[in-house]
């Protein structure tokens, strides 16, 4: 397992075992009180349990041999994965909460012991910073100091950005429900419990979305990212064998990359073909040899 895969599992695992807790206090407190913000933010929770465990599933399925069928493997299954945990976060927590939001404007029902879901929120509020706090631990570990903005739109991690997705919108979702609990409290107006229900339902969709579209764009095919393509190009042209590079491929397959090189090698015109494939094989192990993730390099010597 490479050291991006370890930093993935720790930080599921992380947000695994904060939200299960918090799912239970939160289920027990919505029953209490009555409060809607508290069921919107119960559900979420468990989904957010869900998809964990989908995304533990996706990576042990990236895990499986190439074959026949797969000469490639099975390594992008997480990017499926990811995208069903973006969709479940879209729809059972995101969609669910507007619903329930809704539901409680158009019916108001009165608060019932809301300091208890208050208290209850405040301690989701601090296992939930743990998860996230585990989770850009270990994106603070590949970021290569990176902004964590820049770093989600460029990163091919799809696990790791997922779980700090949904513990960035687990977190302003606590925050929102809390205050509208508060707000609830200490006005005696329960139409502040719905308000709070629609706002964790929009932080929730919105951050849904933002996943959605990044991996959709590793589901389409994107290239390594930009400073380790930028670095692979370099290397191939500073290779004493190669003349020209004309073009060099990147292709990000789940934890490994595909290099497709095509290029004019030093003195073609004078070389054997027997030396030519020799000196490609040079290169290319080289190639694999400085960028450990670069499983599969194609190299095709060209004159033009």
């Amino acid at each position: 397992m490479s050291h991006g895969q370890e930093g993935s599992v720790r930080a599921i695992l992380y947000a695994l075992g904060a939200n299960f807790g918090i799912a239970v206090a939160k289920f027990a407190a919505a029953a209490w009180t009555g409060s809607g913000s508290m069921l919107a933010e119960a559900i979420h929770s468990t989904a957010d349990c869900a998809n964990q465990l989908l995304l533990l599933l996706g990576m042990r399925e990236a895990k499986r041999p190439e074959s026949p069928d797969h000469p490639l493997g099975h390594h992008r299954a997480a990017y499926f994965w990811a995208m069903v945990v973006a969709l479940l976060l879209f729809f059972m927590g995101g969609a669910f909460s507007v619903y329930e939001g809704i539901e409680r404007w158009r019916h108001p029902q009165p608060l019932q012991n809301g300091l208890i879901a208050m208290a209850v929120l405040g301690v989701a509020v601090v296992l939930e910073a743990f998860s996230l706090a585990g989770a850009m631990r270990e994106i603070r570990k590949v970021a290569g100091g990176k902004r964590f903005l820049r770093w989600f739109r460029e990163s091919r991690q799809s696990e790791l950005m997922v779980v700090a997705g949904e513990d960035i919108a687990a977190l302003a979702g606590l925050v929102l429900a809390f205050l509208a609990v508060a707000a609830a409290v200490a006005t005696g107006n329960p139409l502040w419990d719905a308000l709070g229900t629609l706002s964790v339902g929009a932080v929730l969709m919105v951050v849904a979305v933002a996943i959605m579209i990044e991996v959709k764009g590793l589901i389409v095919g994107e290239s390594a990212d930009p400073e380790q393509r930028a670095a692979i190009e370099a290397f191939i042209a500073a290779q004493p064998e190669v003349a020209q590079v004309f073009k060099v491929i990147t292709l990000a397959w789940g934890e490994r990359i595909i290099i497709a090189v095509k290029a004019r090698m030093a003195e073609a015109e004078s070389i054997s073909g027997a030396e030519m494939v020799r000196r490609i094989n040079v290169v290319e192990e080289r190639i694999q040899a400085e960028f450990r993730s670069a499983h599969w390099v194609f190299f095709e010597p060209d004159v033009k």
